[in-house]
């Protein structure tokens, strides 16, 4: 696929959502579990969904680049709850981030959607970016793909596992078409090699190039 090219028209198939019960485990398995997964949002305008093609992974109070290493916050509160609910919420002010909350109640870790294929809604996800030239933009960044989605604060707490926002089980990705690297836009534990994409999706965001890059593969 070339930079420039339009996501290919897919049949459509709706598949079973994630089992609470995927969530509630180390946040990094869970991360690079969710690659291939379809994250689906439904809203008064309509259903629009993409393939997960870039995680990160968040572990809580001892990682201080964790939102929970602040400790438990009003902002932070989702954090603590159940495993497999929503924790949304906004960044400069102005662009909202999505995460599944992963491992047992009171053990605050997240995993951040950093970007998706768009498989479904595209025309939808165009109108709600319309200034993007580019298919390939629509969603290839954590903020980026919530604003394509309609994902706000009015998620945030919501149980992934039925709708509107939900995770469904996708396709598998095999450990030698998934890279691992340091997490993006962090300076507190920024050498943690806790990011993981699909190896040459061209949907996943820009890897800064003094970037350590790891195949799962290898």
């Amino acid at each position: 696929m070339t930079q420039n090219a339009a996501p290919r028209a897919r049949r459509s198939r709706v598949t079973p959502p994630l089992p609470r019960e995927f969530y509630d485990r180390d946040t990094e398995r869970v991360a690079r579990d969710l690659l291939g997964a379809i994250l689906e949002c439904k809203t008064a305008d309509g259903i629009a969904a993409g393939r997960i093609v870039e995680t990160e992974a968040y572990l809580g109070e001892h990682d201080l680049a964790c939102h929970a290493a602040a400790g438990r916050t009003s902002r932070t509160a989702p954090l603590y709850g159940p495993p497999g609910i929503a924790y949304v919420y906004l960044i400069y002010g102005m662009y909202w981030c999505f995460n599944a909350v992963t491992r047992a109640e009171h053990e605050p870790s997240a995993v951040l959607v950093r970007a998706i294929e768009p498989l479904h809604g595209i025309d939808l996800m165009r109108q709600r970016r319309p200034k993007v030239r580019r298919d390939i933009d629509l969603t290839n960044g954590p903020g980026k793909l919530c604003l394509a989605l309609g994902i706000d604060a009015r998620y945030n707490w919501k149980p992934l596992d039925r709708g509107p926002l939900v995770l469904r089980a996708g396709d598998a990705i095999p450990d030698r078409d998934v890279t691992v690297t340091p997490r993006i836009g962090i300076t507190q534990s920024a050498d943690w090699l806790l990011r993981w994409f699909v190896t040459n999706n061209p949907f996943v965001s820009k890897t800064p190039a003094h970037f350590p890059r790891h195949s799962l593969g290898a």
